[in-house]
Parts: C-alpha cells; structure tokens; sequence
C-alpha cells in the first residue's frame, strides 16, 4: 500500500467557485428553481470562506480544507468524511448528524458547535490503484483526528466518537450525554464541566484529564484508565455528600412534616434540614411546599421540581444542574455560588418576597452558575445576580428590573430581551 498525500494534488477551487456552487446548493435548500446539491470531494478548498453558509447535505468527501471558515455555518448532514479539517474555524456552526468518520480536525475550533448524533469515529478511505492494490488516502502521516481541537460548549450529545484521538482537546462544558467514546484516547483532555450522563466510556484513556465539576452519571466505565485524572467536583452515581440513609427520619416523613410547619405557621411540623444531602435518587419533588427549606451544598442534579414552592429557601452552593424547576416559585430564595447549568428555568419567579411592612426579601444569586440556564419569561427583578455567570443562558421575556448585574457575565446582548 502506498502513502498518497491527495491534498496538493486535487482540484483546486477558487472563492469564486465556491460561491456559485454554494449559492445553488442554498437554492436546493430552499426549494428554489436552479438548485444543485454541492460535490465539493476530493477538491483543494484550504483556507476559503464559507461563514454562514446552508450545505446541509453537501458532499465534502476527502476534502482539503486546511484552516477554511465554516463560522456560522449549517452543515446537517453533510458527508465530511475523510476531510482534512485542521484548524478549521466551525464556531457556531451546525453540524447535527454529519458524517464526519475519519476526519482530520486536530486543531479545529468547534466552539459552541452543534455537533448533535454526528459520526466522529474512524475510518479511511481507500482506492483501487493498478499497481499498489489498494491504495489509502491519507492527508498527513499522523491521523490522531481530534487532538488539540476546541469543543468548549459544544453539543456532542448522541456524537460517536468510539476509536477516536483527542488528546489535549479541550471539552470545556460540552455537553456530551449518550456520546460513545469507547476506546478513545481522551489523554489529558478538558472536561471541566462536561456532561457526559449516559455516555460510553469502556476501555477509554482519560489519564490526566481535567474532570472537575464534571457530570458522568449513569455512564459505562468498564477498563476505563483514570489514571491522573482531576476529579475534583465531578458527579458519578457514588453519593455527594451525604446519602438520604444519612437522613434521622426518611425524607418523605421529612417533607411531610415541613410542608405542616408552612402550612401552619410554625405550629405543626418541622422545616427539613437537608443541608449537603444527595437528593438524586428521590422521588419527584414537583409542587411540594419547601418554603424557608434549608437544602445548603445539596444534590437536586436531574431532579423533576416543577412548579415547586422554595420562598425564602436557603440553597447555597447547591447542586441543580439540569433540574426542572420551571414554574416554581423561588422569591427570596438565597442560590449564592449555586451550579444551575442547563436548568430548566422557565417562568419560575426569582422575584423579590414581600415581608410585611414594605420590606421585600430579594432572591440572592451571587456567583450563581446559570451558564445554558433557560430562563425565557422568568422574574428576576431586583434579584442580586453580581458576578453570576449566564453565559449562553436563554433570557427572552425575562424580567430584570432593578436586579444587581455587577460583574454578571451576560449573555451576548443580541440575545437579550429584558423586559422594561
């Protein structure tokens, strides 16, 4: 078998080129008279722009797009397989679905990149060759196709990526639920904050990863290497804290008793105290009374609480990633430092809680984490969010009158709409 090095040798394109044949792809997609899907295989097409573009669906087989610009673009579907991708810009891009089996990306940057049930394992391409046989075609000599590449918030949930390399590749809260990464080599790789609930890691290397606060619940560890690795934070099916059979009473006797204590004023029952307790494996807390409960550095990770009442609750430092807590009734509510990333949000009221005599309790988020948090139609006026992080938090129709933003990390203000 014979090394080939295609990338010099195909066709090359110019940006001109490339325009004519984007733009009736895009009329393909539209449905417009004129349109042709896009063949872009085996064609040289390094370092040219195609920032915006719709090629779902596009052919891009074995191509060469050395450091081209796909920022913004939506690619679902599309064949990339075999492509060298090195240092290719997808920021933003969408990517669900594609085939991407084989493709060289070490270097590529795929911030917040939707890359939902796309095909990153491996995979070569060969061709009859009359005298070598087969013949592979290789970009470079070293195939490590993932290594160096940046996926900060990307979405990898469902992705394949069994086989694959990425070393030192940085996963910064990507999300990853379901993602097959069997037998990858994650070596060194940044996964702070990643969630990878429900994903295949058997016999994959993560030797020296950065794993802090990240979430792998539910996931397939068998001869996984942990070797080195950083767990700090990280939330596994073991326990956090204190398990509920730490509880004096069970929790359901427990939450009945506090909902009498609300209910009567005081007169009747006991407020629970549930401070550092894992509550995963408890059942659905949706529409209980929880007013003034004292839940401080708790696990509610996944937890169902929709419409739940927590007026004046002290959950400092808690644990909500991925909780569903839309409808709820959260005035005065202290979440200072709490982790609320991918936290159904919507319509909960964070508002201020009125105290009798004109004083109004503010809810309190101070360094609160609400990075992916969706608070669409949510209150949260007057409520301190100074230094909160709301980062890709999705805030239309939210409320945010007289709230406290210093040193809040907002969203891009193109994506704000604060009710006046």
């Amino acid at each position: 078998m014979v090394e080939q090095n295609k990338s010099s040798a195909f066709e090359k394109l110019s940006q001109d080129e490339v325009n004519r044949l984007r733009a009736r792809h895009e009329k393909l997609m539209r449905g417009q008279d004129g349109g042709a899907r896009a063949d872009f295989s085996f064609k040289d097409l390094r370092g040219l722009n195609f920032s915006g573009a719709d090629l779902s669906e596009a052919n891009f087989t074995g191509t060469a797009l050395y450091g081209a610009n796909f920022k913004g673009c939506k690619l679902d579907g599309a064949i990339l397989f075999a492509a060298d991708l090195r240092e290719t810009n997808f920021t933003r891009a969408s990517l669900r679905r594609a085939d991407l089996r084989g493709a060289l990306l070490r270097g590529a940057v795929l911030v917040d990149c939707d890359l939902y049930d796309a095909d990153l394992r491996e995979g070569v391409i060969a061709m009859r060759h009359r005298q070598a046989g087969l013949n592979y075609l290789e970009h470079e000599a070293d195939s490590s196709n993932l290594d160096g590449a940046l996926l900060i918030n990307a979405n990898l949930e469902r992705a394949r990526l069994s086989g694959a390399s990425a070393v030192a590749a940085d996963f910064t809260d990507a999300v990853m639920k379901g993602c097959r990464l069997v037998r990858a080599n994650l070596k060194r790789a940044n996964l702070h904050g990643a969630n990878l609930d429900g994903a295949d890691l058997s016999g994959a290397d993560l030797s020296g990863a950065d794993l802090r606060d990240a979430v792998i619940c539910h996931a397939q560890t068998a001869e996984t290497d942990f070797t080195g690795a950083i767990m700090e934070g990280s939330l596994s099916d073991t326990p956090v804290g204190k398990p509920l059979s730490s509880l004096p009473r069970p929790l359901e006797q427990m939450l009945r008793e506090h909902n009498s204590y609300v209910a009567s004023f005081g007169q009747e029952g006991r407020t629970a105290e549930l401070d550092e307790i894992d509550l995963r494996s408890a059942k659905s807390l949706a529409g209980l009374n929880l007013a003034g409960m004292r839940a401080r550095n708790a696990v509610f990770y996944g937890l169902d609480m929709k419409g739940v009442h927590l007026q004046g609750a002290h959950l400092e430092g808690a644990d909500l990633r991925s909780a569903d807590l839309s409808g709820a009734d959260m005035r005065g509510i202290n979440l200072t430092g709490a982790r609320l990333h991918h936290c159904d949000l919507r319509n909960c009221n964070l508002g201020p809680l009125p105290l009798g005599e004109d004083r109004l309790l503010a809810s309190r988020l101070q360094k609160a984490v609400l990075h992916h948090a969706d608070l669409r139609g949510a209150t949260l006026r007057k409520a301190n969010l100074a230094g909160a992080v709301m980062s890709h938090a999705e805030i239309a129709g939210a409320d945010l009158r007289g709230a406290t933003l210093t040193e809040t990390v907002l969203p891009n203000r193109g994506e704000m709409h604060i009710s006046a």
